[in-house]
């Protein structure tokens, strides 16, 4: 049997049916375990989530580490230099979180325009007429017929754009490299560029890579262009959105509403600006712990996925699939 260290607990596989196979001798460690860079020594396989905290570049060095996989797309995690450098192949799982990071998309852009949430708080509150009069008033539209702008036309933006499309939007895309601009094409999906695309859409939702191009690619100044009452959806990675430029955008009443699942910090820390809101702003607001690609369906893809190429990597002795580098 070949030996797997993993870094995240054996119960998260054992709820979804997806322990590893029979084939596999997993340690199951947490990150800041004290044995964790001795038992880096001896593993032939590393399994990590793909959030989580940095791992430093110096655990990896002294192993004989045939192949780190993530148990799904997200590579920051790694120090990817440092892992090629070490001829350490990295693999991740791309794509078994795109219907689920597609629901979530779709769900919260059509809550926030339509207030549900906010009318939860405010019928608790004991204000049915009022506020069902000022729902009324304001003349809040469905999804159908809007125009939906994704940031970000990789495997999980163009699921995203499909899922859009099914509920009757139409949808445009930024981005420079799209993952399959021909599938795009037959969708009906136009390109724009970012500021066409922030001035038009009535949704705008996130869908990219944290890399250094990316860090507050939607900050005060895309956010000061977005159409004054549309929805942003930023499900990709903390850092990609200014915070603080997107609590001022919607205490100012720009922004018809935000729903955030990633952070900066995660968790978010106290004095972030998001948790300071009040009033309407704090009501257009819909948070979530970085959850918009997780549900049981979408868990059982992932893990499944990483343990067969970790078994194909040390037990059949193959290349990995989805080698990152």
């Amino acid at each position: 049997m070949s030996d797997v260290l993993c870094l995240r607990p054996q119960a998260d596989f054992a709820r979804v049916d997806a322990l590893p196979p029979s084939t596999l001798a997993v340690t199951y460690k947490a990150p800041d375990d004290a044995e964790v860079p001795t038992l880096m020594r001896k593993a032939q396989a590393l399994v990590i989530p793909a959030v989580g905290p940095k791992l430093p570049a110096e655990l990896f060095q002294g192993t004989a580490l045939k192949l780190v996989q993530v148990t799904g797309a997200g590579l920051d995690r790694l120090d990817k230099a440092a892992l090629a450098g070490l001829g350490i192949p990295v693999a991740n799982v791309p794509g078994g979180s795109n219907s689920a990071v597609a629901e979530y998309a779709v769900t919260t852009a059509s809550l926030l325009l339509r207030r549900f949430g906010w009318a939860d708080a405010e019928l608790k509150d004991g204000n049915y007429v009022a506020f069902r009069a000022r729902m009324i008033g304001d003349n809040l539209a469905g999804l159908g017929g809007l125009l939906v702008g994704i940031v970000g036309l990789g495997v999980i933006g163009m699921a995203v754009a499909e899922a859009f499309a099914k509920a009757g939007c139409r949808v445009c895309y930024y981005d420079p490299a799209p993952a399959d601009a021909q599938a795009a094409a037959a969708l009906g999906v136009t390109s724009l560029s970012l500021a066409e695309l922030l001035r038009q859409a009535d949704v705008v939702t996130v869908h990219v890579p944290l890399l250094p191009e990316t860090k507050g690619l939607i900050g005060r100044d895309a956010l000061a262009g977005m159409k004054k009452g549309a929805i942003l959806v930023q499900a990709s990675r903390g850092g990609i959105v200014d915070e603080q430029a997107l609590a001022d955008a919607l205490r100012s009443g720009a922004l018809g509403g935000a729903a955030v699942d990633v952070y900066s910090t995660e968790p978010p820390t106290p004095d972030n600006p998001l948790l300071g809101l009040t009033g309407d702003a704090a009501h257009r607001l819909l948070l979530t712990p970085h959850i918009a690609g997780v549900t049981r369906q979408s868990a059982a893809l992932l893990f499944r996925s990483a343990w067969q190429n970790v078994e194909r990597v040390l037990i059949e002795k193959a290349g990995p699939l989805n080698r990152a580098y």
